[in-house]
């Protein structure tokens, strides 16, 4: 029994395995436990094996290809058209089987530990960031019942709270005074988690080359560099600059049909939070370009004098990926006048 491909559905615990020959027969359908997996694989002659890019996906792939196979990942989406009627564990593996043998199917990179590492800073940093905002928007809901306005932004609440506490004519029972400082007093513990965070991730990104040079990008970043480094990983994983911004999902999304493009706002697949951070940066350069004298002689400066600041900050993060991409292909370092330089 020859198996040339196998769709494997990843599980926390149950595992489901679908195996076909070189002609598209299948000649394998077996579940496995999870300490069951490893040892099955090492017994069979190297194949092609496809996965769903799920939760403990990367470590599954590096785990299989160390025993000599070759393994795809896929983003669920593309593989969801293969199931057949109903939905089970038998009918995702063998979707997974087909969809893996396609020619035109789009796979998920595969990330090294040190990427993952880098990642899960990111995240964690990112979950603290969320509930600074939640726990600052909590104060200031809290307060409002009482009469006491804090204007948004977690430095108003850290310049007015105390003093709000403080204050004995505003009448705040004594109960509510304790709890706000409480409040405050995590608010303050979230907001040192983040910046402890955001130094792991500055010290990695010192330390890593190719980080640095992305950073030399106008609009980007410590924060944005690394998280570009640890999520694109190898450039050649996309055709060209354009491929790695749709792949961020800064490029238009489309409804064309009978001839007639249609092209609407951005697709927003992808990378959430790499969006995200570009989207950021190029926010901010649309605020210096405002202010700039040249503004009437730079390309930002005539996009943000034509059009909304927000579509020309998607725009400058859009500009910003693709160079993102042109530096991480070529090896080369930012030449702000490579442009002009070009023209001469």
């Amino acid at each position: 029994m020859k198996i040339a491909t196998i769709g494997l559905d990843l599980a926390k615990n149950v595992f489901q395995v679908h195996g076909v020959n070189e002609h598209g027969v299948a000649v394998l359908r077996k579940q496995l436990k999870r300490n069951q997996v490893a040892p099955f694989f090492e017994r069979l002659e190297p194949c092609l094996i496809g996965i769903e890019a799920c939760g403990g996906a990367h470590y599954w792939a590096a785990k299989l290809t160390g025993l000599g196979h070759r393994v795809k990942m896929m983003a669920p989406q593309f593989v969801k058209p293969y199931v057949k009627t109903n939905k089970n564990d038998a009918l995702d593996a063998e979707a997974i089987c087909e969809a893996v043998t396609r020619p035109n199917m789009r796979f998920v990179p595969a990330k090294s530990p040190e990427q993952q590492s880098v990642l899960a800073l990111h995240t964690a940093r990112e979950s603290f960031v969320h509930a600074r905002s939640a726990q600052a928007n909590q104060i200031r809901g809290l307060l409002i019942e009482f009469g006491l306005i804090v204007p948004q932004g977690i430095r108003h609440v850290y310049e007015r709270v105390p003093e709000l506490i403080e204050d004995a004519s505003n009448e705040l029972p004594g109960r509510f005074r304790l709890l706000i400082d409480r409040l405050l007093q995590h608010l303050k513990e979230l907001d040192r988690q983040v910046r402890e965070l955001e130094r792991e991730i500055e010290v990695w990104h010192r330390a890593n080359e190719v980080s640095r040079r992305l950073e030399t990008i106008p609009g980007i970043g410590p924060i944005t560099a690394s998280a570009l480094v640890a999520s694109a990983g190898d450039p050649s994983n996309f055709k060209n600059a354009r491929q790695f911004a749709a792949w961020i999902g800064l490029v238009p999304h489309q409804n064309s049909s009978g001839g007639k493009t249609q092209l609407l706002g951005i697709s927003k697949r992808g990378d959430v939070y790499l969006r995200t951070l570009l989207i950021h940066g190029g926010r901010a350069l649309v605020q210096l370009a405002k202010t700039r004298a040249d503004r009437a002689s730079t390309w930002l400066g005539r996009l943000v004098g034509r059009r909304h600041h927000n579509i020309a900050a998607v725009a400058m993060a859009n500009k910003n990926a693709r160079l993102a991409w042109a530096l991480l292909s070529t090896g080369k370092a930012y030449e702000p006048m490579h442009a002009l330089t070009a023209a001469a």
